[in-house]
């Protein structure tokens, strides 16, 4: 899977916010290892930075 460069490019929102969901979210694909991420090769910035594009994964911060 390839990082979506162009996305990421134009994205408008909040950077720092974005970059923990994505980290976040790569922590949690690299611990469950499903048959999703052995089929992308272990590669999970790429997968976790999709799915928040997608909105597939949602995120919110705490005050």
């Amino acid at each position: 899977m390839i990082m979506p460069l162009e996305q990421l490019i134009e994205f408008d929102g909040n950077t720092y916010e974005f970059t923990i969901a994505v980290t976040r979210r790569a922590y949690q694909l690299a611990v469950l290892r499903t048959p999703e991420v052995e089929k992308n090769n272990g590669k999970v910035v790429s997968m976790a930075t999709r799915q928040v594009f997608s909105k597939q994964v949602e995120y919110r911060f705490l005050d």
